[in-house]
């Protein structure tokens, strides 16, 4: 263990191994178990029986393939909450929030001031942007992409094998959601694999998002289908004006219309 003497807090019971980096102000909880080679930056805080840095294992009739990994980084001043699992593999940007109860797995990259609500999961090889926010209960399957700013409500579930698990071609085609930036999926919505939802969609709760979701648009239903865009006053990013929008819209100011 490698740190600042006396500049960080330890509880009862913990099980550290060798070559964890330990930063500044980091406080760490009861009967916490941190694996080799895990760094924790500065001012980062670890709930009581939270388990750092796991190595994956799997079923017998799993096809998830294990490698080696490299060391779990969890970024300056971000929370791990109690009975939290987090992988090696992973990089965890600054400031975020994993919940009490949230799983992150292995190769997984979340960005700067991402929350992980209570007992969400996030499986390997997934990418999450800037300040988005996965609440309760979320599921986010494995090889997914979410962008920036995104908001995934309670419950929300994704999946990436459209096969159910029956032939081998599935291996082939295993493909998680892509969620552009700006995107809110309402609660219990599901996505199913490889659907793209646009920059600034809307999927309504309970939704099943069966094909793309085009930007700017919401969509409700089983399965999901446009009704209306999203409001304008409810987008963080401004929808791009089409090819010449900006002179038809001078000349219409100019004639009164």
């Amino acid at each position: 263990m490698k740190g600042p003497s006396g500049d960080f807090n330890l509880g009862e019971g913990c099980v550290i191994a060798p070559g964890t980096v330990i930063g500044r102000g980091v406080q760490i909880g009861h009967r916490v178990v941190i694996h080799p080679g895990v760094v924790l930056e500065d001012g980062v805080t670890v709930g009581d029986g939270a388990v750092l840095g796991m190595r994956p294992a799997r079923a017998r009739t799993s096809t998830l393939a294990l490698s080696e990994l490299a060391p779990l980084r969890i970024g300056r001043g971000s929370y791990v909450g109690a009975l939290a699992v987090v992988y090696a593999g992973s990089e965890i940007g600054p400031e975020c929030f994993i919940a009490d109860g949230a799983q992150v797995r292995e190769r997984c990259r979340l960005g700067q001031g991402v929350v992980v609500g209570h007992a969400a999961t996030v499986e390997n090889d997934c990418t999450v942007g800037d300040f988005t926010k996965l609440q309760t209960g979320v599921y986010l399957t494995a090889h997914s992409t979410v962008e920036d700013w995104v908001f995934l409500a309670p419950m929300v579930t994704t999946t990436n094998d459209r096969y159910l698990a029956r032939t081998e071609a599935r291996h082939a085609a295993i493909r998680g959601p892509r969620i552009r930036r700006g995107a809110r999926i309402g609660a219990a919505a599901v996505l199913l694999p490889g659907v793209e939802v646009g920059q600034e969609a809307v999927v309504a709760a309970g939704a099943v998002v069966t094909r793309d979701v085009p930007p700017y648009r919401v969509v409700m239903g089983v399965p999901a289908r446009v009704v209306r865009p999203t409001p304008e006053e409810q987008r963080l990013f401004p929808e791009p004006a089409a090819p010449g929008t900006a002179e038809e819209g001078a000349g219409d100011a100019d004639s009164g219309l």
